[in-house]
């Protein structure tokens, strides 16, 4: 484990190589947003498998059509007729968006452009060409060809295109399984009286949330009592749910602090335990049997911060996704300043020109963070960016 801080690309790149894509699962449609194709998906069917009217009007043979100019109704097809109409030249058949085209017809004109008069349909339309209004069969798709390819993000568009071909489900990288353990003897549940020395537990609230926005649930949330023993048992069962679990509290040199000999009493694996940066420098990763276990602070902004800059990330591997937090190089909206030594990642509005640093700054305080839309990062060799300086930022 490396036992001094290290800088933030070195703890990202550590991150990365204890992170492997779980194995792929089949999993119904329903159940596959925004997850990850683990293999390529083929069509099994032309689609449409018949000719299909692409509006209501009346389906003929073009042909038919220029020779007869007047043909004589016969026939009918609606969205879900199971019967194969056939029509000779002189005749056209009245059709609905959706329904077969008849055998022997291969253009519709839609109703507009018509008039009846005994039976009998006029059409008028000097433009009309052969096969128009017609979706041929196969046109979307035919049969063996590749619909998606591995890799491939399901998008509702996607997922709809899947089902529209007749598939129900899908080989994907799943979602991890996420535990959290909320551990501090101070923590009050909200809506209950504070007590002289205690806090309102937020922690386990903002995490849940940032978990369900990437469609990750169930998610596992247990309450540990500062005491070795207990944490122990907790992480324990924590890690034979989940492919992560993540502790709030107890990740510093307190004697509370039991996250480092909770953990390597588990077996767990350290693999560093603190970063240059602030908030959030006290983080602990480590790994047991390709699970992953982050050690977060307990104040609820150094919570956050390392939520989105290296749990996030993870978990995006994890599904075998490359989205994570989008980067932009935007100018400073005013002058900052900072001690050399640490990264700094700073709850920021980014107003579509410029960042601006918010706020209320301190890692104990949320309501900067409730405000914010991105994270400006201010490297650790820097100890001053002025006015106008492009810096990057992390959008929210």
């Amino acid at each position: 484990m490396a036992l001094t801080l290290i800088p933030v690309d070195e703890a990202r790149k550590l991150i990365r190589e204890y992170t492997i894509p779980l194995l792929p699962e089949w999993l119904p449609l329903e159940k596959a947003l925004d997850l990850v194709l683990a293999r390529d998906i083929f069509s099994t069917n032309d689609i449409p498998s018949y000719p299909q009217s692409s509006m209501d009007g009346y389906a003929f043979s073009f042909d038919g059509w220029k020779k007869n100019k007047t043909l004589l109704i016969k026939g009918e097809s609606a969205a879900g007729n199971q019967e194969l109409i056939k029509l000779s030249p002189e005749n056209a058949a009245r059709i609905f968006t959706g329904a077969p085209v008849p055998d022997g017809a291969d253009t519709v004109v839609m109703q507009e452009k018509t008039k009846v008069q005994n039976g009998l349909l006029i059409i008028d339309d000097d433009s009309l060409q052969r096969g128009v209004n017609v979706r041929p069969k196969g046109s979307e798709i035919r049969s063996g060809e590749l619909a998606l390819a591995k890799n491939t993000a399901l998008s509702p568009r996607a997922i709809g295109f899947l089902a529209g071909i007749g598939y129900t489900g899908a080989d994907v990288y799943p979602s991890p399984r996420v535990s959290i353990i909320i551990t501090g003897n101070e923590l009050q549940t909200p809506g209950s009286p504070l007590q002289y020395g205690q806090v309102y537990e937020s922690n386990s609230f903002a995490l849940t949330s940032a978990l369900q926005q990437v469609h990750i649930q169930p998610i596992g949330v247990y309450r540990a009592d500062d005491i070795l023993e207990i944490l122990k048992d907790t992480l324990n069962n924590a890690l034979q749910q989940s492919d992560v679990v993540l502790i709030t509290g107890g990740a510093s040199a307190g004697d509370y602090d039991f996250v480092l000999q909770a953990a390597a009493d588990c077996r767990v694996s350290a693999v560093f335990h603190k970063i240059k940066q602030k908030p959030g420098k006290p983080l602990f990763f480590g790994h047991r049997d390709g699970k992953l276990v982050f050690g977060l602070p307990g104040n609820p902004a150094s919570v956050l911060t390392c939520y989105y800059e290296y749990v996030a990330p993870t978990l995006d591997r994890l599904s075998n996704k490359t989205s994570g937090l989008q980067k932009l190089n935007v100018p400073l909206a005013k002058s900052f300043k900072k001690n050399t030594g640490l990264t700094h990642f700073l709850k920021g509005w980014y107003d579509g020109k410029t960042a601006a640093v918010l706020q209320a700054q301190e890692s104990y305080r949320l309501s900067s963070f409730a405000n914010a839309n991105c994270l400006i990062q201010i490297d650790e060799e820097v100890s001053e960016c002025v006015e106008g300086e492009v810096v990057e930022i992390h959008l929210l």
